[in-house]
């Protein structure tokens, strides 16, 4: 059984383009690492063995950069792709001229045996992780169908071809390696290599069934047959639906979007430490062609807070639990400040270099690996940081000691910053400003500091900390409102920038502030592309880049919440609406969403958009079960 999928289930493109669209591509992911499958069955983008390695198919950013097909000889366009109903695997459906078969693709989970020795865990294990294997099976459902497999690996980000070598004299298993690293192929049809490629093929007829798998697990562990491949496959159906039976999804027709979403947050957070990754990938393209292209494969400080609160609504305590130990657990700076991202697992130091050789998705160069932005000054940090930490007190009602020194530095850290400039929310690299989205956090960390000091029983030192939030609220509703009520962007011009919108979101206003109520209308009327949210206007920001961006869907998802809180919930459903008609054809979002064309542009799919369409979802539920009540 597998999810209906919509009308049109990928992009209709005329393009010429060799590379697929980027909302086209299917999500796969063992919470360790992550895949994405192309239209076509090839496996475009894969890292060994954790989020942030290596690729090893990297076709996503050149053609010639690794992929791995597995499907019908001849025919590259399905009949229907889809998740299997509350699960990260997919099924894909093929016609061919002789007959009907079905490939289901999933990164493989099952229960834990010992520790794990290639990605160890810091956090506490759980019952069930990841096996370290792709596997991949198809079954003939009519007729006769000549079925392919190609495993062209390319290691280091395209920079190694494979070396292959059979392994069994039967011919079905061999090892590719390249750049220090292994991995094993092995499959029930005949391997033949050629080259850097290893490629099989065989006729399947109804009923009959075969499958491949890459195994990078310790001693190189793979299914002995198609029985135990689909067995795997049925465990890591079991362990993902167990897993969603876990979260609270109200019933509602906003349900099936919020699944979705919880299970691509679940896909990307990396279980050894907790940590969840801003995107799948690196440089998938902000701008056509362009240079704004960040490699998104770490943890942002910031998204801590909406991570937060996304688990919590959902009732994801042992998740939301390990993410906050993860934060707790990260070597601060030496002023006590946290960075603006770390690697997901913990280290510090993410310099950012580019593969130059690369041609870039449909040409948009430099490829980037590592992330500039990792030093940059950016005063908000301390806000997400002690939202996050009241968030999680509240829920559990419990400040653990080891805390409480942390609240303190963090607190410290956002006093002696808060009228400093900075490079702000969207980590501009043009001149730091006094943006008011930092000014913003810098209330948010003072006026959450003090709530945990109260709870602490910290009398003196709670009203040491909420004077100094009274100060910054201050300034910000001096310096920060323009002459017509609306939130400046910063305090030297009078420029929109969405973040404004998260002035309500984090309680600074109330809704029915006027200057909330301009603020909002201003930005969905002068700061939108057919509706859609900008960040900013890029002819009016000093970013330090060149090109124009699309649309962020952060920011309409924002947008949605903040009309919800002044009231306008005609508009926020409509928007919201909107928001759901352009999700991929699988209910993914990338990190924007350019009108022009409609289509997806940035890392994908994208954390933060599906953060952001939970805390959306949730307020349009919350008006609605409200108007029920008021009957």
């Amino acid at each position: 059984m597998t999810e209906p999928s919509r009308p049109g289930a990928w992009t209709v493109s005329l393009q010429t383009s060799p590379f697929p669209p980027i909302a086209d591509y299917a999500f796969l992911s063992d919470c360790h690492t992550g895949a994405l499958v192309a239209p076509d069955g090839s496996v475009d983008w894969l890292c060994l063995p954790a989020f942030d390695s290596a690729s090893v198919f990297g076709n996503l950013l050149d053609r010639g950069a690794g992929s791995f097909r597995f499907g019908p000889y001849g025919i590259h366009v399905p009949s229907q792709r889809s998740y299997v109903p509350g699960t990260n695997v997919m099924t894909t459906t093929w016609h061919t001229p002789r007959g009907w078969v079905e490939v289901t693709d999933a990164l493989v989970m099952g229960p834990r045996h010992g520790p794990d020795t290639v990605t160890p865990h810091t956090r506490p294990p759980a019952d069930d992780d990841a096996e370290h294997l792709l596997v991949r099976t198809v079954e003939c459902l009519d007729g006769d169908v000549e079925i392919e497999l190609v495993c062209e690996p390319a290691f280091d980000y395209g920079r190694a071809p494979a070396e292959w070598e059979l392994v069994d004299d039967d011919g079905h298993t061999a090892d590719a390696s390249g750049s220090g690293q292994v991995f094993r192929l092995a499959t029930d049809m005949l391997i033949g290599i050629e080259g850097s490629s290893a490629r099989a093929r065989h006729v399947l007829r109804k009923g009959e069934r075969a499958f491949c798998a890459l195994s990078w697990a310790d001693g190189l562990a793979v299914p002995g047959d198609t029985k135990d491949a689909s067995a795997r496959i049925a465990t890591t159906v079991e362990f993902w639906r167990s897993w969603l039976a876990r979260a609270r999804i109200p019933d509602h027709s906003l349900r099936h979007p919020l699944q979705r979403s919880a299970l691509t947050i679940k896909g990307l957070t990396y279980m050894p430490t907790g940590a969840t990754v801003a995107a799948l990938t690196t440089s998938l393209p902000e701008t056509p062609g362009g240079e704004r292209n960040w490699d998104y494969r770490y943890t942002w400080i910031r998204d801590t807070t909406f991570t937060l609160q996304a688990l919590h609504y959902l009732n994801l305590d042992w998740e939301a639990d390990e993410f906050m130990q993860f934060v707790a657990d990260l070597e601060p700076n030496p002023d006590g400040a946290l960075q603006i991202m770390y690697g997901i697992d913990g280290r510090r130091d993410l310099t950012e270099t580019t593969r130059d050789e690369l041609t870039g998705y449909e040409g948009a160069r430099p490829v980037r690996l590592g992330n500039g932005a990792f030093d940059q000054r950016q005063n908000d940090v301390y806000g997400a940081v002690l939202d996050s930490l009241l968030l999680h007190v509240r829920h559990s009602q419990h400040l653990p000691a080891r805390l409480w020194p942390l609240i303190q530095s963090q607190a410290a850290g956002a006093i002696a910053s808060w009228q400093e400039p900075d490079q702000g929310i969207w980590e501009a690299r043009g001149k730091p400003q006094h943006y008011v989205s930092s000014k913003l956090m810098g209330w948010v960390a003072l006026d959450r500091a003090a709530k945990l000091a109260t709870i602490r029983g910290e009398a003196d030192q709670a009203a040491e900390w909420q004077k100094v939030a009274d100060e910054i609220r201050d300034d910000i509703l001096t310096r920060g409102v323009s002459d017509r009520g609306v939130l400046r962007q910063h305090y030297d011009t009078d420029a929109l920038d969405a973040s404004t919108l998260l002035a309500p979101l984090f309680g600074f206003l109330p809704g029915s502030d006027e200057r909330i109520r301009n603020t909002v209308l201003a930005i969905a009327e002068e700061l939108t592309e057919h509706g859609f949210v900008l960040r900013y206007r890029t002819d009016e920001t000093d970013d330090g880049l060149s090109g124009k961006e699309g649309t962020f869907l952060i920011c309409s998802f924002w947008l949605v919440s903040a009309f919800a809180m002044i009231g306008e919930r005609k508009r926020a459903t409509g928007l919201m609406e909107r928001l759901l008609r352009v999700s991929s054809p699988l209910g993914l979002y990338a990190e924007e969403f350019e009108v022009e064309r409609s289509r997806h542009l940035g890392n994908f799919p994208q954390a933060f958009s599906h953060l952001a369409l939970i805390e959306a979802a949730g307020r349009i539920i919350l008006a609605d079960f409200r108007e029920e009540l008021s009957l």
